[in-house]
């Protein structure tokens, strides 16, 4: 189970802004990005689904691209049925909204050392594992 690197998980709110380049967020992730040199950056289908609805619905092939391109720099963790009875248990724990659980869960599984998101319901739920970029940027990112 998990991997033994250390990972930090996008959640897609960070995502969202890294790479439709958000005016203020956007800044923020870029620059905790560009201090994790050796870390890996983990996704799920999931962030990838959320993240590719606005650019299919607007039809934005360039939108649609860039996404893309940085979903190949990420390690996309998997989705096992272990994930979702976790998702589960997490939903009924914290009442996370599905999407939230799912994210939650996908971390817990993976090992993952920090969760990055902009979410206050997966903030309080993930514990010491949440990092609040535009919120809190001085936080140990790792």
């Amino acid at each position: 189970m998990g991997l033994d690197r250390s990972l930090v998980y996008l959640d897609t709110c960070t995502v969202i802004y890294f790479v439709e380049e958000h005016p203020v967020f956007g800044i923020a992730v870029s620059q905790a990005l560009a201090q994790l040199p050796t870390q890996q950056i983990g996704i799920s289908p999931l962030v990838e689904l959320e993240c590719l609805v606005a650019p299919l619905r607007s039809k934005n092939a360039a939108l649609l691209n860039r996404y893309k391109k940085f979903f190949e720099q990420c390690v996309c963790f998997e989705m096992p049925p272990e994930v979702y009875q976790r998702a589960a248990e997490l939903r009924a724990l914290h009442s996370l909204k599905t999407p939230d659980a799912l994210h939650l869960a996908t971390v817990q599984y993976h090992g993952c050392t920090a969760v990055w998101t902009n979410d206050n319901r997966l903030n309080n739920s993930a514990g010491s594992l949440a990092v609040n970029l535009l919120t809190n940027p001085t936080k140990n990112i790792a």
